[in-house]
């Protein structure tokens, strides 16, 4: 059983010792092995990637992604393992000026950093960034390194992703600032699936209504850094 991911902790990240770990790849082991499907096997990409690998048959599953009406298309998607709101990676100095993204729109020579097919870089678009003022990259580290160096005024990405980061290389001249929720609500994230595999996503997401909850499920949620009322948001 093949589980696409990408370092983006805490959902998915590498320890020392060269395990690969995180909220999305700890469920995803979980709810595969409660419906019986054996010799699970990470394999790491980069986002643009993940849905493309589906399609192709390099794998069968996905870490969660955001689950949009375009991304609809080409894959079938779990019920939600996940609600964040967005954040900006920016630099210290600069955590009052950058607030959201409309704050971004308003210093006209300030760039948007973002990872190529993410959502966040499209949310400040339609909020009124103009196009040539986003750069893409490939990765989250590439992305981060272009607010570091002054080429991106700010890193748009989900605000966990960002603390994830930072837990895993802290720097003082990098700081988070949530968007607010009147620019972009928090967005739910889910496993994905080919278009023609849906007997396993519904396998997966009767695991997942089990799971989802549970003293287990809050346990190694909250080992994550996700607190309950996060965890709330997708029990119902």
């Amino acid at each position: 059983m093949k589980f696409a991911y990408l370092i983006e902790p805490p959902f998915n990240d590498v320890d020392a010792e060269g395990a690969v770990i995180g909220c999305d790849v700890d469920l995803a082991r979980a709810v595969l092995s409660d419906i019986g499907e054996a010799g699970f096997e990470p394999i790491q990409t980069e986002f643009a990637e993940l849905l493309p690998g589906l399609a192709d048959r390099r794998w069968r599953m996905t870490c969660g992604l955001f689950a949009t009406k375009a991304r609809r298309q080409s894959a079938v998607f779990s019920r939600p393992i996940w609600a964040l709101p967005d954040g900006l990676l920016t630099r210290s100095e600069d955590i009052a000026t950058f607030t959201g993204y409309r704050s971004l729109i308003a210093h006209p020579g300030a760039r948007l950093a973002g990872v190529r097919n993410q959502e966040q870089a499209l949310t400040a678009i339609a909020l009124g960034l103009p196009k040539p003022r986003v750069l893409t990259f490939e990765t989250y580290d590439e992305a981060a390194e272009a607010v570091r160096n002054g080429r991106a005024a700010a890193f748009a990405s989900v605000a966990k992703a960002h603390q994830g980061y930072l837990s895993r290389r802290p720097d003082p001249a990098l700081s988070i600032q949530t968007a607010p929720s009147a620019e972009k609500a928090p967005a739910f994230g889910c496993f994905a699936f080919a278009l023609d595999d849906v007997a396993l996503r519904d396998g997966v997401d009767r695991a997942l209504t089990a799971r989802l909850g549970g003293a287990e499920h809050r346990l190694m949620m909250r080992g994550y850094g996700f607190s309950d009322a996060e965890i709330d948001l997708i029990t119902s």
